[in-house]
């Protein structure tokens, strides 16, 4: 882990800006930017759509975000999920590539991209924070890719329960905010057999599916060998 160290991800509101550690440079930024924190996004309202200009850059402090581009033949691919500390519209070019929605009551900060890069040119610790965050999105990518390009839906849907549970801290019991429909989306599968396969893992007694968002990750080294 580099020594600049980005507020952790967690399912809890992130805290207040005087409860943050001194070397969260691009938090410290966003609770002193010019452009004022966003009233509450209710679920399916866009922070932003796909193709719009890049203008603001968003700080997720308490909901999830799914992000997802529409290909030429209409379908949607779900290219990620944003959860408490996570910065959404972080983008090189002038243009959205994707839509972000919101998937349940989101409250998030925001800043000018034009100001966050103004900004980085003299502070060489928001500078690093901006590296480091691009390489995470970067790794987020190469784990997504890694999960296309597994061959049987279990393979798809069990790496995708453990990614999201690891990215919660590794609890046992994991609250998804998206739907069946944008887990589809996002491994690449039919709503129907992402429900079979989940249905599959609870009769083997792995997983146990109290809902459809909410789920116990029993037998965790089982889970762990069958993406192995």
């Amino acid at each position: 882990m580099p020594a600049l160290r980005i507020c952790e991800i967690t399912d809890q509101p992130i805290p207040t800006p005087r409860e943050e550690t001194p070397d969260c440079h691009l938090c410290a930024v966003f609770a002193n930017a010019s452009a004022a924190p966003r009233s509450p996004f209710a679920p399916g309202e866009h922070l932003f759509r796909q193709g719009d200009p890049v203008r603001l850059v968003y700080r997720v402090l308490k909901g999830a975000v799914v992000s997802y581009r529409l290909l030429s033949d209409g379908r949607r691919q779900v290219t990620g999920f944003h959860l408490p500390g996570d910065f959404v519209g972080l983008e090189a070019g002038v243009e959205h590539a994707t839509t972000a929605e919101a998937l349940s009551a989101v409250h998030a900060s925001a800043i000018e991209r034009v100001e966050l890069a103004e900004r980085a040119v003299t502070d060489i610790g928001l500078a690093r924070a901006l590296w480091q965050i691009t390489v995470r999105a970067f790794q987020r990518s190469e784990d997504h890719a890694l999960i296309l390009a597994r061959q049987g839906a279990t393979e798809r849907v069990v790496a995708f329960l453990l990614d999201f549970a690891a990215r919660q801290g590794h609890p046992e019991f994991i609250d998804l905010p998206m739907t069946r429909q944008d887990i589809a989306d996002h491994v690449g599968l039919t709503i129907h057999t992402v429900s079979r396969t989940l249905s599959q893992l609870q009769t083997a007694g792995l997983i146990e599916a109290r809902s459809t968002r909410h789920v116990r990750l029993l037998q965790r080294d089982r889970l762990d060998g069958i993406c192995a």
